[in-house]
């Protein structure tokens, strides 16, 4: 390159516009292409980010959509179960009641008629003494104080005109709550060491009581239980307030026999269980014709099964005890075999066992009461009843659940309706009785009576 003095290039070396001018031209071209790309690449990774950003959000509305839609699914769910639970609980507190199941006699509107209630409510003492009954069962469930009030509040709910109890050690307590609803009564401690016994109630605005007599079966050696009986008259203000004077006043002279009893407990002693019930049902009898053949009511704990031969004794009659073994009278120990496999004569009674039993010393026990349960004669649902009519259960603890617990009545009687127990499946669901709803380990029997009418069908 020839350069001048000024340091410039000589004209011969230094190049033409032109090609200058197209240099240039192809230089910003090729920036403008860089710059176009750049741009390109910059939009590109915009629209990326931006798509990114939409994605991000397309895919937040998916997951808040389907987040609501799980917890309205998950609510929808916990409410459907919700529902379904209180649908159990209802039918389980609609179980829990017990219900009035009606006969199917035709019962005159003016016959007369009255409740009657049977209920072993648990002594205070004997529940103290077999805590082993009661391991299940909240101390609070025990306490004589809350119990009183669930046997009251059960009392005015069926409104009975005549009640028997069993197990009564705090007759003044209950003597003292019930003179509050209108009610009289009198008690028959059992002798020995025991401290409680029988007690009979009644209405005294619907009942006079004319007669009043127990047993103590020691007397017979037939250990330390006793039993009840008294002779009532209706008053003329439980009869229909349409009936004329004249019946009014036959209505006043309406008598009948109550009996309430208590039988040994001790399965092994089925002779003492017999002669028991053969004494109770004998004063029965004699009362009601020293009375002029007055209708009979019978009630109580008999320590004895439904398939037992002492229930055998009280529905047919009759009993030849050689036929049963003494510890198998009362189908305690084997509550559920039937009596057909009991071995025949295998077990050989003594005379002593005879007499305590028959009181004569023959095999043979008879008595003279037509005598018909007021459970087996009304229908029932096969949750409550088994097949003899009876309830399945009467009484629940930590070492049984069966029935012990009746009420019979004699031809002159028809049932008009019953309590119906509890279903075996609620009664095991308490883990065993008392509880937050009963206030003993029996359940109370109660039934309305009516006087039988001649004209009635049945």
């Amino acid at each position: 390159m020839v350069r001048t003095c000024d340091g410039r290039d000589s004209p011969a070396e230094q190049p033409s516009r032109s090609s200058l001018s197209k240099k240039s031209r192809s230089n910003q071209h090729d920036i403008d292409q860089h710059r176009s790309k750049k741009k390109q690449r910059v939009t590109i990774r915009q629209t990326e980010t931006e798509t990114e950003i939409a994605t991000v959000t397309l895919n937040h509305t998916a997951i808040s959509y389907t987040h609501t839609y799980a917890n309205s699914y998950s609510n929808s769910y916990i409410k459907g179960k919700e529902k379904e639970h209180k649908g159990k609980a209802k039918r389980a507190i609609a179980d829990d009641k017990r219900k009035w199941v009606y006969s199917t006699h035709d019962i005159s509107p003016n016959q007369d008629r009255f409740v009657f209630m049977s209920y072993n409510i648990l002594g205070v003492k004997n529940a103290a003494a077999h805590e082993d009954l009661y391991r299940n069962i909240s101390p609070k469930y025990l306490d004589w104080d809350y119990r009183k009030k669930l046997i009251c509040k059960e009392i005015r709910k069926y409104n009975p005109g005549i009640m028997c109890f069993q197990e009564v050690d705090r007759f003044d307590d209950l003597d003292h709550l019930l003179q509050k609803e209108g009610f009289k009564g009198v008690y028959q401690a059992r002798t020995g060491d025991a401290c409680d016994g029988c007690a009979i109630f009644w209405n005294s605005k619907l009942f006079d009581i004319m007669h009043e007599e127990s047993i103590e079966f020691q007397n017979f050696n037939l250990r330390n239980n006793v039993c009840q009986l008294c002779v009532f008259k209706m008053n003329v203000k439980s009869s229909s307030k349409d009936m004329s004077a004249s019946n009014s006043e036959s209505v006043s002279l309406t008598r009948f026999l109550v009996g309430n009893i208590h039988v040994l407990y001790n399965p092994n002693r089925g002779d003492i269980k017999l002669g028991q019930v053969r004494l109770f049902l004998e004063s029965a009898q004699r009362l009601s014709q020293e009375w002029g053949d007055i209708p009979v009511v019978l009630a109580g704990d008999l320590n004895s099964m439904p398939q037992s031969a002492m229930y055998q004794f009280l529905t047919s009659n009759k009993l030849d005890i050689q036929m049963h073994d003494r510890k198998q009278i009362s189908g305690q120990i084997h509550p559920l075999q039937n009596r057909s496999f009991y071995p025949r004569l295998s077990y050989r009674w003594s005379n002593e066992e005879l007499m305590l039993a028959t009181g004569t010393g023959s095999s043979l026990l008879i008595h003279q009461l037509q005598l018909h349960s007021a459970y087996a004669g009304t229908p029932g649902s096969s949750r409550t009843r088994e097949n003899s009519g009876e309830p399945l259960a009467t009484s629940y603890h930590s070492k049984f659940m069966g029935t012990v617990d009746y009420i019979w009545h004699t031809t002159e009687f028809v049932p008009v309706r019953v309590l119906d127990t509890l279903p075996v499946d609620i009664l095991r669901r308490t883990r065993g009785l008392p509880s937050k709803k009963w206030g003993s380990d029996h359940l109370s029997l109660v039934c309305e009576l009516a006087f039988a009418d001649e004209e009635c069908e049945t």
